[in-house]
């Protein structure tokens, strides 16, 4: 029998060898996940010696991340914000810069103000479930095309005890959207092929690629949703958008043609243009 701390030792060696930069941590995450424990706690417990069945299975999930199989999906879940959500091929993996997207839309709003919300193309449902959880007065609806897609959302909406505060929908962007609305938020597909080229293995192998790649440079789904806002949106709403960093010139020059006001990139944390916002005057 060999304890946590030898397990953890071998499980970091082999991550390095497979080229991952912070294999140590990545270990202690599967060994957490894999023993049911908090990451930290591990460190009270390097004496604990494992079963055979441990062993194993915390074998074969440090294998599947040799082979970089993305973390989340080998522990089935993902932070956002305050909510722990399921992870797993149904849905792109909900990114740090997706947690800024929320901070920058519930700027624009006071907090006590009830707000009527879209996230178009909603995937796992993160956006959707943060801003429900951090606003209870607003009203939020979600859309995708993906029916996986829509039952994984689904199923997170239950196990964040937020089923009543979001409803979800089926759509092809705006082909199945009805009414107005303060805000519409989205994550659309933004990447290039030659992009999509030179990701991380963990990205252009387990994510959907439809929920990665957009025709025209990227811009096809951005353009989409600028152009088929206006009639869903109410006099003063806003749209958001996380984009590619290099696109904001073009979604620039189709926002003036389409006559949106306070048209602002937002950068990420890293500086980056990151979001594009724009008001219905």
């Amino acid at each position: 029998m060999q304890n946590l701390l030898d397990t953890l030792k071998k499980a970091t060696d082999f991550l390095a060898r497979k080229g991952l930069p912070q294999a140590r941590r990545e270990a202690e995450h599967l060994l957490a996940g894999g023993l049911g424990l908090k990451r930290l706690d591990l460190y009270l417990q390097f004496e604990r010696l494992l079963t055979e069945v441990e062993v194993q299975r915390l074998r074969d999930m440090v294998v599947r991340r040799g082979q970089r199989e993305p973390l989340q999906h080998i522990l089935g879940q993902v932070e956002f914000r305050d909510l722990m959500l399921k992870s797993d091929r149904r849905a792109l993996i909900p990114r740090p810069e997706t947690e800024e997207l929320i901070d920058h839309a519930l700027k624009l709003f006071p907090a006590e103000q009830a707000v009527r919300v879209l996230d178009l193309g909603t995937g796992s449902g993160a956006i959707a479930l943060a801003l429900a959880a951090e606003r209870p007065l607003w009203q939020v609806h979600a859309v995708d095309l993906s029916l996986d897609a829509l039952a994984l959302a689904q199923e997170n909406a239950v196990a964040c005890g937020l089923a009543e505060r979001v409803q979800f929908h089926r759509s092809d962007w705006w082909s199945d959207v009805q009414g107005e609305y303060d805000l519409i938020v989205s994550n659309p597909p933004y990447l290039t092929e030659e992009e999509l080229a030179t990701a991380e293995p963990e990205v252009k192998q387990f994510d959907p690629l439809t929920a990665l790649v957009a025709p025209a440079a990227g811009l096809a789904d951005l353009n989409k949703i600028l152009t088929g806002a206006g009639p869903h949106l109410r006099a003063g709403g806003w749209v958001l958008c996380e984009t590619g960093i290099a696109q904001h010139p073009a979604l620039e020059a189709l926002s003036v043609q389409l006559g949106y006001t306070h048209l602002q990139g937002l950068p990420d944390l890293s500086g980056r243009p990151r979001f594009w916002l724009v008001q219905k005057g």
